[in-house]
């Protein structure tokens, strides 16, 4: 079931199945969020938990048992509960016998979105109901429209990284597991062209670059920041081998597995290990100007 909120500037909805952003539209009409295409990407703005991307085999090991899970966890393809007033969005998922068999650990994960004006927050909450400490990945995978004006080509905008210092580009093997090859990644200006031809080989997986990213173009008047405080990872991606109309800029929290290595959860140093009764928390936000 969908789900909308308002301010003066925006209009944003969102589907209790997967907790998936479908719609932020400003107030003059024009729609920033990739509305889905079968053909090309039919997702919109998944939410990962409780991994990021791919495990070697579909499989991690974890206090000697082996368990399977899909491609960015199993979050965006769950019904959560919603509730929906005073204009914020609230959707909740509890583990299940589903879950316990893929994913064994007592949880409660909420997706909440809020606006103020023309920014939309998006705050991300994991509690472990457990008694043991509980690893996990998250990232949000937002796409967004690409020309964001008529008229303008894709390779007319960039995307800024304003607090980037020296970034790296996180080592990825022809099938989307990290290498151990990372290397330094030198922006323009602390800008990245986008090509569609970026994406050939998949995401380009960037650490270093601060916590902030702007989706802009020089000839053109709106943007899209996206702030990231407690990401470390940020991942840009459309599909591979296209000329799809969106880009993606996804923060993560942590890495997928390694090529060839059936990951143990708790000693895969880029999860969160999140102790027994406790909660973490962030918030993402959205600037549409």
């Amino acid at each position: 079931m969908k789900y909308t909120i308002r301010s003066q500037k925006l209009t944003v909805s969102a589907d209790s199945k997967g907790a998936q952003l479908t719609s932020i539209r400003g107030v003059d009409g024009v729609e920033y969020l990739w509305q889905g295409d079968q053909t090309v990407w039919s997702d919109q703005a998944p939410v990962l938990f409780p991994y990021v991307a791919r495990l070697t085999g579909g499989e991690y090991c974890y206090r000697g048992k082996r368990y399977s899970l899909p491609i960015h966890g199993f979050a965006s393809r769950m019904e959560f509960e919603a509730h929906a007033e005073f204009g914020e969005m609230r959707f909740t998922l509890r583990d299940t016998p589903e879950t316990q068999a893929c994913y064994p650990f007592p949880f409660r994960f909420a997706v909440s979105y809020r606006l103020e004006g023309s920014r939309l927050f998006q705050t991300f909450s994991v509690r472990n109901s457990g008694q043991a400490p509980m690893p996990f990945g998250l990232g949000a995978h937002p796409g967004f429209r690409v020309p964001l004006e008529e008229g303008l080509p894709f390779q007319s905008y960039a995307i800024a990284f304003p607090e980037a210092k020296a970034p790296v580009r996180i080592g990825f093997t022809e099938e989307c597991f990290l290498s151990g090859r990372d290397v330094p990644y030198p922006l323009e200006k602390g800008e990245l062209p986008l090509a569609h031809s970026l994406f050939d080989s998949d995401a380009v997986v960037l650490r270093g670059t601060g916590s902030r990213a702007v989706l802009f173009s020089r000839s053109g008047a709106r943007y899209v920041q996206v702030d990231y405080p407690d990401m470390p990872y940020v991942g840009l991606w459309h599909r591979p081998k296209t000329e799809a109309a969106y880009v993606c800029i996804e923060p993560w929290l942590s890495l997928p597995s390694r090529q060839g290595v059936v990951e143990d959860l708790e000693r895969q140093p880029s999860l969160y290990s999140l102790p027994a009764g406790e909660t973490w928390q962030t918030v993402v936000s959205y600037t549409f100007g």
